[in-house]
């Protein structure tokens, strides 16, 4: 029995070696396949090329910046090309003004009315072009692109061929100061012109009483012309004229020196920087306070000229109230 008990005991205890042994063998192998996926995975030893490669980048991308500095500066200075409309200024011809006259989708009638009295149409409307006055109603889109207030903008304006569209401004009373903003930086990269002229549609204009008026100041090249004033700043929400930054104007809560009401005019120089710096430029409640805003910063020519001052009573003002 012990001669028979030994070679049992030596069977198992080879059968549990060799158990063991086999899944040694296989915790290695599954091991192995870990360490290999895991090294494939793991981070990389950067070669010279790979070096070379992300220091390309870098370079690349410090080019880019430089050339966007350059390409601002280049702009500022005049030395390119502001993209123009085919229509109306392919041909590089330079203008005395643009009048921007501002509208809504709501005033069809009362544009009606300015086509039968001060504003030219059709063939009159060409002919002061020639003479290098430029006149369009100033409008943005509507909230919901599209819509039958954009259509029928799109058809009157097929029609009288007298719109300036802002393309990328909500036409809303809110926006007013912005849409004073796009304004300018549309007219200046769609007309070369000595003067830019924002007016409201209130108003009636004696268009060759303004024509003198910027043909006798051509030479000023920073002229920011307008009935100047300034005033107390309205601190109560939910009166008229109210400013929500009121606290920005100080103590006195007084508004700085700007062309106040209907009719404002900017020389090239200004209107270009408004359009050079139009993302960064802040706007206030007010479009005429935002614009003058704007002016304070720059070597601009005020011109405060009483004949602007729409609300006047002297025999001589170039504009009146509608």
């Amino acid at each position: 029995y012990t001669s028979l008990f030994l070679a049992f005991f030596s069977c198992f205890a080879w059968l549990y070696v060799a158990g063991r042994l086999w899944q040694d063998a296989e915790n290695r192998t599954v091991l192995s396949n870990l360490l290999q996926r895991n090294a494939a995975q793991g981070p990389k030893l950067l070669t010279v090329e790979d070096k070379l490669a992300v220091l390309g980048c870098k370079d690349l991308e410090r080019r880019v910046v430089e050339a966007e500095m350059e390409l601002t500066l280049a702009k500022s200075q005049g030395y390119l090309k502001s993209w123009l409309s085919l229509n109306e200024s392919s041909s590089g011809k330079k203008f005395l003004a643009v009048i921007g006259v501002y509208t809504g989708f709501g005033s069809h009638l009362k544009r009606k009315v300015f086509r039968g009295f001060w504003m030219p149409r059709g063939d009159a409307l060409k002919k002061l072009e020639e003479r290098g006055v430029v006149i369009r109603f100033v409008i943005g889109r509507s909230a919901n692109r599209g819509d039958s207030l954009d259509r029928n903008i799109n058809g009157e304006n097929r029609s009288t061929k007298d719109f300036l569209i802002l393309e990328g401004h909500e036409e809303a009373q809110e926006e007013l100061p912005k849409k004073v903003k796009s304004f300018f930086s549309t007219a200046v990269q769609t007309w070369d012109a000595e003067f830019y002229v924002k007016a409201d549609n209130n108003i009636n204009l004696d268009l060759e009483g303004l024509i003198e008026l910027l043909e006798h100041r051509r030479s000023q090249a920073s002229a920011y012309i307008g009935c100047m004033k300034s005033g107390e700043v309205v601190t109560e929400e939910g009166s008229p004229w109210y400013e929500p930054e009121w606290w920005k104007f100080g103590d006195e809560k007084s508004y700085f020196r700007h062309a106040a009401g209907s009719l404002l005019i900017l020389s090239k120089k200004l209107a270009r920087y408004i359009d050079i710096n139009s993302a960064s430029l802040k706007t206030y409640a007010h479009d005429d306070t935002s614009v003058g805003s704007w002016m304070m910063g720059l070597q601009a020519t005020y011109i405060d000229d009483n004949r602007l001052c729409c609300s006047s009573i002297k025999q001589d003002k170039v504009c009146s109230l509608a």
